[in-house]
């Protein structure tokens, strides 16, 4: 130990040197007029934003004033922790964008509707998006090739065709684009419906990503609110690098919030892996455990990865995902995000899309985000362990059926499903939702506690799934503790409401472990287990829901009856839960405190003496009528 005298001045040393460090953060502005020989003050900015990162370092901040920036941003170096971030942001009230796209003129028409442009291929220098083929593990191509290139007319974004003859024809609802590339020039032929391109914004995808990194471990970095558009990401599936339209490329601490993000050929997000020899192209469990393995080895941790903070964008149009993530994505939150119209063209398939897609989201939070128009809403697939999604709205996920009148048809038919829960262990806790979609819940996992939750229909785990081991993990870590079989059951359901052809009866016949069912409300339609320990069944009662969009957001009303309430009901927490069968945890928050659910889907207090079924504490009978979305 150093004598007591030496304290002093090496205390004043780590204070002046603090100090120092605040003083010297410095704000970087950059502007569509500005030079980057400029010092990039406000009164003399920097034109580029890449040429800001270039400049910045930990504690700075960058502010980009209005226009369209049209380059990809590789930060060269992070931050040094949470309070000593670098900043990215929009100044504010401005509208910032940042794209991969390039606008192209001199498009010579062809016939009726059909144009086209030839472009040298040194306009794309060494990445050309019209011969990046869309390839990867678990994608399906429907017999057809598709490329990372897009054609976007004012802003909205046209549908590659299969092949030339469908664009040499008249436009439809539907405008197309093909594109051919040869030795020395790429050649596209577009539909314009009533217009002239030349005359138009009419923009081509150039840049594989907006924001992205090109090697992990550039920690500490904040992205705030910007248009991140028109990326040519390709498909990015668990067991490779996962690219997308920003990401944090395999790092720890990002704060991605208050953005658009949208038009991305396969995921508009990126929480995923980094890409090694551990690259996996086949796409088999065998080859993603080979996987895990190695990237355990190469650094997974608590310490070094994760703890992302993904808050209040806005995500749409992208054909794989609007959030991936293998692994990167543990320890983080994803709130208040508005993820919608996601894999809605269907013209190819596999197995990575949804709103969200994560592979080993440990100790991941999912909180109060809105999820609808996606063809599944989350998709939480090997090593959800810790991993909680409370509070979220899902509706219409499967198809896109809104009315004129502002109704939203959330009864549509189909395969579609707002949660997808595959081969995870537990513990998981599934809260406060208001699910839905034709489909709930497609439950090809156990452990997971359901709680409070307003339900429609649950589907069992697939018996051909029963034999396949998968991971899990020690309490609040990536290290491994084991395998287990992906057996049915060791499920709890708590405290939800059932409606419209909800049913658990399959747990009768399929549940291999002990499963735990009490104080669940069953309406019209809806079929109970064996399993149920003294449940409401109101067979005559129709719920009558309805959601509804105004101006200010989505109203949810329902009947409510308050009969529901007399029967007795325990508050839901750690202390009656026991432990997940396979991993033997039990059901904690991610700082090891014990699960209790407290509050309801608007943050209202529950009733700890006797909680009301369903996502919201109800004081009356009759028509209940809440904002759910934004809270």
């Amino acid at each position: 130990m150093l004598p007591k005298q030496r304290l002093l001045p090496i205390s004043l040393t780590a204070l002046l040197l603090a100090s120092l460090s605040v003083l010297h953060a410095v704000e970087i502005h950059v502007s569509v007029t500005g030079n980057d020989t400029n010092p990039g003050t406000a009164a003399a900015a920097v034109r580029t934003i890449q040429h800001a990162a270039d400049l910045a370092h930990p504690g700075d901040t960058i502010t980009a004033h209005a226009g369209v920036y049209r380059e990809r941003i590789n930060p060269p170096r992070g931050g040094e922790s949470e309070t000593k971030r670098i900043t990215y942001q929009a100044a504010s009230g401005e509208k910032v964008t940042i794209t991969g796209s390039e606008p192209v003129k001199g498009w010579v028409k062809v016939q009726d509707d059909v144009w086209k442009v030839v472009i040298p291929n040194t306009f794309f220098g060494s990445f050309n998006p019209y011969s990046d083929v869309i390839h990867g593990a678990w994608f399906t191509s429907k017999g057809r090739d598709h490329h990372t290139g897009a054609v976007y007319l004012n802003g909205e974004w046209l549908t590659e065709a299969a092949k030339l003859d469908d664009v040499l024809k008249l436009a439809g609802a539907t405008p197309f684009w093909f594109g051919a590339v040869a030795d020395e020039n790429t050649t596209i032929w577009a539909q314009f419906k009533g217009v002239n391109p030349n005359e138009q914004l009419v923009e081509i995808n150039v840049r594989q990503t907006v924001f992205y990194p090109d090697k992990p471990g550039r920690n500490f970095i904040a992205v705030r609110g910007f248009i991140l558009e028109n990326g040519a990401p390709n498909w990015a599936p668990p067991t490779a690098e996962q690219k997308a339209i920003v990401g944090p490329h395999w790092s720890k601490g990002w704060v991605i919030e208050n953005n658009i993000i949208r038009h991305s050929p396969c995921s508009g997000l990126s929480l995923g892996k980094y890409g090694d020899e551990s690259d996996d192209k086949q796409g088999s469990a065998a080859g993603y455990n080979r996987v895990i393995a190695l990237v355990l080895k190469n650094g997974w941790n608590r310490d070094t990865i994760g703890h992302h903070i993904i808050r209040n964008n806005e995500i749409y149009a992208c054909e794989q995902a609007g959030i991936v993530g293998s692994m990167g994505c543990a320890f983080s939150i994803i709130e208040k995000n508005n993820i919608h119209d996601i894999h809605v063209r269907r013209l190819f398939s596999g197995a990575e899309q949804a709103g969200l897609k994560f592979h080993g989201a440990v100790d991941t939070v999912i909180r109060d985000n809105y999820f609808h128009h996606c063809n599944t809403g989350i998709h939480l697939d090997w090593m959800t362990q810790g991993t909680q999604v409370v509070g979220n709205l899902f509706h219409d996920n499967g198809g896109r059926s809104s009315s004129p009148d502002g109704k939203v048809g959330f009864f549509e038919s189909g395969s579609s499903q707002d949660i997808f829960l595959e081969v995870n262990h537990g513990p998981m806790v599934v809260a406060n939702n208001i699910l839905l979609s034709s489909r709930s819940v497609f439950n090809a996992s156990h452990g997971t506690l359901f709680a409070h939750n307003l339900m429609r229909q649950v589907t069992p785990t697939r018996e051909r799934w029963l034999e396949r081991k998968t991971p899990y993990h020690r309490p609040h870590s990536t290290e491994l503790a084991g395998e287990y079989d992906n057996r049915g059951g060791d499920d709890r359901f708590l405290n939800n409401l059932f409606v419209s052809g909800a049913s658990l009866a399959y747990f009768d016949g399929l549940a291999k472990l002990p499963v735990m069912m009490e104080g669940n409300v069953f309406t019209k339609g809806t079929v109970v287990s064996k399993y149920e320990k003294e449940p409401v069944i109101a067979e005559n009662f129709d719920p009558q829901i309805t959601l509804e969009a105004k101006n200010d957001g989505i109203y949810l009303s329902f009947e409510a009856d308050r009969k529901w309430a007399e029967a007795s009901r325990r508050l839901v927490s750690g202390s009656i839960l026991g432990n997940a069968v396979a991993s033997d945890l039990p059901y904690e928050n991610p700082d090891g405190s014990p699960v209790k659910i407290t509050d309801d889907y608007l943050g209202k207090a529950r009733n700890v003496e006797n909680p009301f079924p369903g996502p919201f504490e109800i004081a009356n009978d009759g028509r209940q009528t809440f904002k759910v979305w934004p809270k």
